[in-house]
This record gives C-alpha cells, sequence and structure tokens, in this order.
C-alpha cells in the first residue's frame, strides 16, 4: 500500500512538473533572449524609455522567431493594479508601419490606448516587429548585414506576430485580444489565415484596416507606385531606406527612427500596383520552387474562421486605407465585423487623436467586454 502510494505520488509530481515545463522553458529562453536583445546595449528599453515613467508596471520579454530575429515584447498592468489579482485578459497592441510599440503611448496615460488598456484591468502586451528600435537582434546577423533586412511584411504576419501570439497564449493560458493599427491590421489577417493562430485569438480589433490597397490615394505613395520605385530600388540592390535623409526627413521624422526595411515598404508598393492580398512574388522560378505556382498564393481572407469576433474603425480622410478597398475585404470575409465610421479620421489619427478615447477606445473596450471575458472596471 506504501509503495502504491509513493507510485501515486510520483505520478502526481511528475504530471504536475510537466504541465509547467513549457512555461518554464519559455522563461529560460526569454532570460537569454534578453541578453542579446539588442546589438545596441546603450538603447534603453521601452518599459524604461516611456512606460514606467509614467508610473505603470512593465516588464521586458524577448522572443525567438523561427528564422532568427529576437523581438521584444512588453508587459504592462494598470498603475493602481494590486500585484496579488489575477491580471485580466491579454491584448496584444500592433504597430504599424514606420512605427514601433512606442506607437500606443504617444499622448497621456488619460489619452493613450496602451494605458487606457491597463487601467481598464487588461494584462496589456506591446509588440515590436523584427528591424524596429527595440527588435534589432538576431542569432547570427548583425543589423550591418544586408540578410539582416531581407524580408517584407508577410514574415512580419508568419513569423513575427504569429510567434508573439503563441507566447502570449503559452504564458498565460488564455486566448488574446488582438488590436492592430495599419500594417498591424495586414498582419493580423494575414497570420489570422492559418488556423493554429486564429484558435489562440479571442477576438480582433483593426484601426485603419488594411489588405488591399487598389485605391490608395496618398500622392507620396501614388508617385512610388507610378515610378515603380519598388523595381528600382531591388535592381540597384538596396535593402535599407534612410527616411532621416534631407528628402524626407520633413514627412517622416515623427514616424521613423532610423533606418527602413527596404522590402517591407516596397512588397506594399507591389500590393498596390497588383490590387491584390497575396504572398510574396519572388518571380516565375523561385514561385514554382516554393509556392508548386508561377503566382504567390492569396491570403484566404474567407478562411478566417467565422466564429472569431471582428471589429473594425475607419476614417473618412484616410487617404491610405481607402473605404473602397475596406468593402472589398468586407466581401471576402465569412463574418460581418462590427463597424466605427469616422468622417473626419485619417490614418494617424487612430492612435494620436486627443479625441480618440471617446471616439474609439470607448467603442472598442465595449467590443471586448461584450464577448464575457471582461476586464475589471
Amino acid at each position: 500500500m506504501q509503495r502504491s502510494l509513493s507510485v501515486l505520488l510520483l505520478v502526481v509530481a511528475a504530471s504536475t512538473l510537466a504541465l509547467f515545463i513549457p512555461v518554464i522553458s519559455a522563461i529560460q529562453a526569454n532570460l537569454t533572449n534578453l541578453r542579446r536583445r539588442s546589438p545596441d546595449d546603450d538603447t534603453p528599453s521601452l518599459c524604461a524609455q516611456l512606460i514606467e515613467p509614467s508610473g505603470y508596471p512593465c516588464t521586458e520579454h524577448a522572443i525567438q522567431t523561427n528564422d532568427g530575429y529576437l523581438l521584444a515584447l512588453q508587459r504592462v498592468s494598470s498603475r493602481n493594479s494590486n500585484q496579488r489579482v489575477q491580471p485580466g485578459p491579454p491584448v496584444l497592441l500592433q504597430h504599424g508601419l514606420f512605427m514601433g510599440g512606442d506607437s500606443w503611448f504617444l499622448n497621456s496615460p488619460e489619452q493613450s490606448l496602451g494605458f487606457i488598456l491597463a487601467d481598464h484591468g487588461f494584462d496589456v502586451w506591446v509588440g515590436n516587429v523584427r528591424g524596429t528600435r527595440w527588435s534589432r537582434g538576431h542569432i547570427s546577423l548583425s543589423v550591418k548585414d544586408k540578410d539582416f533586412w531581407d524580408w517584407s511584411w508577410q514574415e512580419l504576419a508568419l513569423y513575427d506576430l504569429s510567434k508573439m501570439i503563441q507566447y502570449i497564449n503559452l504564458i498565460t493560458s488564455s486566448k488574446t485580444f488582438i488590436v492592430g493599427h495599419s500594417q498591424g491590421t495586414i498582419m493580423s489577417l494575414a497570420a489570422l489565415t492559418q488556423p493554429g493562430i486564429a484558435k489562440m485569438v479571442e477576438a480582433v480589433a483593426l484601426l485603419s484596416p488594411i489588405s488591399y490597397l487598389g485605391h490608395i490615394t496618398a500622392p507620396l505613395v501614388q508617385r512610388m507606385v507610378g515610378m515603380h520605385l519598388d523595381q528600382m530600388v531591388f535592381a540597384m540592390g538596396i535593402h535599407q531606406l534612410n527616411f532621416r535623409s534631407n528628402v524626407l526627413i520633413n514627412l517622416l521624422d515623427s514616424l521613423c527612427d532610423g533606418p527602413l526595411e527596404c522590402n517591407d515598404l516596397l512588397t506594399s508598393i507591389t500590393v498596390i500596383r497588383k490590387g491584390t492580398f497575396s504572398q510574396y512574388d519572388y518571380g516565375i522560378f523561385k514561385n514554382l520552387k516554393l509556392y508548386g505556382q508561377t503566382k504567390p498564393p492569396a491570403f484566404e481572407l474567407n478562411s478566417i474562421p467565422k466564429s472569431l469576433p471582428l471589429w473594425m474603425s475607419y476614417g473618412g480622410s484616410d487617404a491610405l486605407a481607402d473605404i473602397t478597398d475596406l468593402q472589398h475585404t468586407l466581401k471576402e470575409l465569412q463574418s460581418t465585423p462590427e463597424l466605427l465610421f469616422l468622417e473626419n479620421y485619417g490614418h494617424v489619427d487612430f492612435i494620436v487623436s486627443v479625441k480618440a478615447k471617446e471616439d474609439i477606445y470607448n467603442h472598442m473596450i465595449g467590443f471586448f467586454r461584450s464577448l464575457g471575458k471582461s476586464a475589471s472596471s
């Protein structure tokens, strides 16, 4: 009897330990990645630079993508939170093109979405894709290597965002709310076409949603498309664009903190010209090798589960996320998203407007709470 009891206790102990092994492994990998997080050791973390000075508890996390990039994630909670209370439902904030995780904290704590969600009891996670200020690490490459920059938004969706969602799911044992802005929306839509990722997501809120870009009206982007800038840059072998050059400094100084990965921007230009929402076009021969067909396969929006709740907010003055293109996206989806239209909102207003809390964020939080996984008030 005593031996049977001992065996039973060993089985229970082993089973319990097995449940924690994935989390322990993730934490160990996180600590290792933090030590080699960035080639620039003098760069202060986002927590230290922007979030903690505002009085909000913040912890740094680092994850490794399947192709070796080291990405920074920040976890933020309310400045009024009780550390002994279980965190609310997790929500991942995914920034747009030319931006980083700091884009969710640019205004005061009362006006910035990252702070607002934390104060409403959500377990806030802040994503930073490869190449941004806080995600410039790699297991073998330096930012000075051209291969470090050899990727497009497709990798951001299928590698970066997907890995973030998997990591949050592992740490919290909970499905995640996703909030994306601009390029963060096209990444989200692409990632959600993957069944294994969609099942880890509770609901999705998209600000200035983008997938199809056939009716974009931004003058600068139209000129880039018209002059076939993507083909010219690739032909010249350029891998980074410095948007702090004299030509573009006035336009993008407030949005971009350094070199921009060319493929990311230029792939978007190709998408605009072709009017498609497809995977990367490597040319006929490489397409045949990788995809088994001459043209890249489309991201099938109708493969996003009908049961996945979607919420979208778009503006009448948005030169990048055109209403006609949004309608094209809506026709492709199985479900009918909840929509919020704001006539006077432009593309960046969704994250920097001092009225966004009343105009947008309160509605979005109400949508999340209506799904039955409410955070505290």
